[in-house]
């Protein structure tokens, strides 16, 4: 199983088996704690090969920085079909999310695991807007 894609963005559709992913981002910035974000969605394109045929699980976490869960892991399964003639298909997966609270200015991690095993990982940064200076005219 190869990750084709593995992003975070404020939203994404598959049509037809075409992935359509609209604004990545990897950083939210906020005046005020706690920060939440209205929504967002992570979306996958998985790659299996015909050895790989069946039922795989998926996971994904969001994690703070000391690696506890922001919210219950989301968990769902795929189930890559292929023809006789087909060597490999992919698998396109977008999860949503609406409201999620971060209780700190830190730097998060999305986890994502396929069959238990960790495939990989992106970074969420969650930063303060910088006070502005006092402008005299």
């Amino acid at each position: 199983m190869k990750v084709e894609v593995f992003v975070l963005c404020d939203a994404a559709t598959d049509s037809q088996g075409k992935l359509n992913i609209l604004g990545t981002f990897d950083q939210i910035y906020a005046k005020k704690l706690p920060v939440i974000h209205p929504a967002c969605a992570v979306a996958l394109r998985l790659r299996f090969d015909k050895m790989e045929e069946g039922q795989h699980k998926i996971g994904l976490q969001l994690v703070d920085p000391d690696g506890r869960p922001v919210f219950q892991a989301m968990e769902g399964e795929v189930h890559p079909r292929m023809g006789v003639d087909i060597d490999s298909v992919a698998v396109n997966l977008i999860l949503n999310f609406q409201g999620i609270k971060f209780d700190a200015f830190a730097d998060y991690q999305i986890n994502l695991f396929v069959d238990g095993k960790n495939e990989a990982t992106l970074p969420l940064h969650i930063r303060e807007i910088p006070p502005r200076p006092n402008q005299l005219g």
